[in-house]
């Protein structure tokens, strides 16, 4: 595994990716930080397509990465992050919309947890989904970084989030 700490709006932002792509981006704030692992060799030009392409995201320029992911999680979890994928720049979903999104209807706590252990942030929108009364609820970048990405998309697509 090869990192990267790339800059941003919301902090350093630590990459991870293996010979298929990108298997992690984590924010520096929130519940669990993510650390460098000692295994994990640093290789800053490794990770040129996931700095541009964020750069692009942050100036407001792109709405829909093209970075090739490879999260390690189970079935269920990457059908959720698959659907994750799918929800517009500037737009919020729920839980339960996603479950049924992804033809699991009654299983809104399962996609709320997967949402959770997510471990790609932005590129793999998890910020997108509130809860069904419109709440901010749980990001693991924290809650202040969910309120940041919202109001960033909002101002770029000219959408109205609840943030």
């Amino acid at each position: 595994m090869r990192y990267t700490y790339i800059d941003s709006p919301l902090g350093a932002l630590l990459a991870v990716r293996d010979e298929v792509g990108l298997t992690g981006l984590y924010l520096p704030s929130g519940k669990h930080p993510v650390s460098v692992r000692p295994e994990w060799t640093r290789d800053d030009d490794a990770f040129d397509d996931v700095r541009t392409q964020l750069a692009e995201y942050f100036r407001g320029d792109r709405h829909d990465f093209e970075v090739p992911t490879h999260a390690a999680g189970t079935a269920f979890q990457k059908r959720v992050w698959a659907a994750l994928v799918d929800i517009p720049y500037g737009q919020t979903t729920s839980y339960g919309k996603t479950a049924v999104a992804i033809g699991v209807p009654d299983a809104a706590r399962a996609v709320g947890l997967a949402n959770g252990q997510n471990p790609i942030s932005i590129i793999v929108p998890c910020h997108r989904v509130i809860g069904a009364d419109g709440s901010l609820t749980g990001y693991g970048g924290g809650l202040d970084a969910k309120r940041w990405l919202l109001a960033h998309e909002a101002t770029h697509s000219g959408a109205t989030l609840p943030i």
